[in-house]
């Protein structure tokens, strides 16, 4: 299996995405660089709406993470309430 990865800058806007993604993903491995995190997992790594909602207190729009998007790897597959990064086997 391969793996996929997401890479956020690190902010305080982003703390509580990065919170959740781990949260949601318990295969997931942060890896920590100045000013920004990649977390690699293997197959798949799902962001999710709702969870990003319930730590911020309020409603999040899925939209709102590509302004702190840096880079990924996968295939995505992305609605409203998820953004899915996978590899077909």
């Amino acid at each position: 299996m391969s793996r996929v990865f997401i890479a956020l800058q690190t902010n305080d806007d982003t703390r509580p995405i990065i919170e959740s993604i781990l949260a949601d993903n318990p295969h997931a491995v942060p890896v920590e660089s100045p000013a920004m995190i990649k977390i690699d997992a293997e197959g798949h790594l799902t962001v999710k709406r709702e969870s990003i909602s319930e730590l911020i207190g309020r409603d999040f729009d899925l939209q709102e993470l590509h302004t702190h998007l840096i880079s990924l790897s996968g295939h995505i597959d992305e609605s409203d309430d998820e953004f899915t990064l996978y590899w077909d086997n």
